[in-house]
């Protein structure tokens, strides 16, 4: 019986867990401490994270590196500003056809790296051919309450790409394949800026007309980061861009649509952030991504601006007006 590694005991980890081992698989949860791994397997469930929502017979956690050894596939479910750290604890034990899958959607702060360009830096020449990427419209409150959601895992080794689909692909839980590791991964890091603006325009009750306007607008300038680095165009018009731009923009679920009400409100980002469990990674990717367009030379007028409202305090009033009285030009 195939066996899941997943390294995260996060909101999206458990979840993972659970999906995936009411799949039949044995799953283990590594945790990074004794007790964190103690506290669910006595409770069998995340009361941190995901409350209520109790663990089948076949979910294990656990502290130990060692118990990884024999996993079929492993996934990080972590935050990406720890994905490197957690990556170097455990990627000695794992075994040479082990499929290393990343489920963080997130750019690297300082380096502007994808989550699988981590991988590859960070990995076993041995299981550098092994690397796939998970994203997609997934609020993990819906899936872990049964609710039915769709996924893509990129992979340059189609034949990794399959073997990972034959693992997590559910009755609930569909999954399609893709090589466009780029464009999987910049469309569920990126979009994640456009939904702190969202939560903005629902803050301030801006209506359906501009919210629209907005996400389209915020879709068009992730694609031309994301084709200026290398990935498809088509990519950000299927479930790792648009599929997921909707359901982070839409869904009161979305941690990053929380935060841009919050600054509606005139909140302090600083204070936001700390008031949190979960990390925001509309926040670091922001920084990250601006960074990556001014290198490429890419127009981005809402990261930007995004940008300045969080880090060179830009009023919201002055960000909208800028946007707003950009010269007009051709669709």
């Amino acid at each position: 019986m195939a066996s899941v590694g997943i390294i995260g005991n996060t909101t999206w980890g458990t979840t993972l867990g659970v999906i995936l081992s009411n799949h039949n698989l044995d799953v283990q949860i590594w945790c990074r401490s004794e007790d964190e791994a103690a506290q669910l397997n006595k409770h069998r469930e995340n009361r941190r994270f995901l409350p209520q929502i109790f663990f089948p017979n076949k979910l294990k956690a656990t502290s130990s590196t060692k118990s990884l050894s024999k996993v079929d596939l492993v996934l990080f479910a972590v935050p990406s500003g720890s994905l490197r750290s957690n990556i170097n604890s455990i990627k000695n034990v794992l075994k040479e056809k082990t499929i290393v899958m990343t489920a963080s959607k997130g750019l690297e702060l300082d380096s502007g790296k994808r989550m699988t360009e981590i991988l590859e830096e960070e990995l076993p020449v041995n299981l550098k051919g092994n690397i796939c990427a998970l994203s997609g419209p997934n609020l993990a409150n819906e899936i872990s309450a049964g609710k039915p959601s769709s996924a893509v895992i990129a992979s340059e080794n189609q034949e990794v790409a399959y073997k990972a689909q034959q693992f997590i692909n559910t009755k609930l839980f569909r999954v399609y394949t893709t090589n466009d590791v780029i464009g999987v991964e910049l469309g569920g890091a990126l979009k994640n800026i456009i939904s702190l603006g969202a939560g903005i325009c629902d803050g301030l009750n801006l209506g359906d007309n501009s919210k629209a306007a907005f996400m389209t607008r915020g879709l068009a300038e992730i694609t031309r980061l994301g084709v200026a680095a290398g990935a498809k165009t088509s990519t950000f018009a299927g479930l790792a861009g648009m599929g997921d731009l909707i359901a982070t923009c839409y869904s009161n679920l979305s941690r990053n649509h929380k935060v841009g009400v919050e600054l509606s409100k005139g909140r302090d980002i600083n204070k936001i952030r700390s008031s949190m469990q979960n990390v925001i990674e509309g926040i670091d990717t922001t920084m990250a991504a601006t960074n990556m367009a001014k290198k490429l030379r890419v127009e981005m007028p809402i990261t930007f601006l995004t940008y300045q409202v969080l880090f060179e305090g830009v009023s919201i009033d002055q960000a909208i007006s800028e946007l707003m009285g950009r010269t007009p030009k051709s669709e």
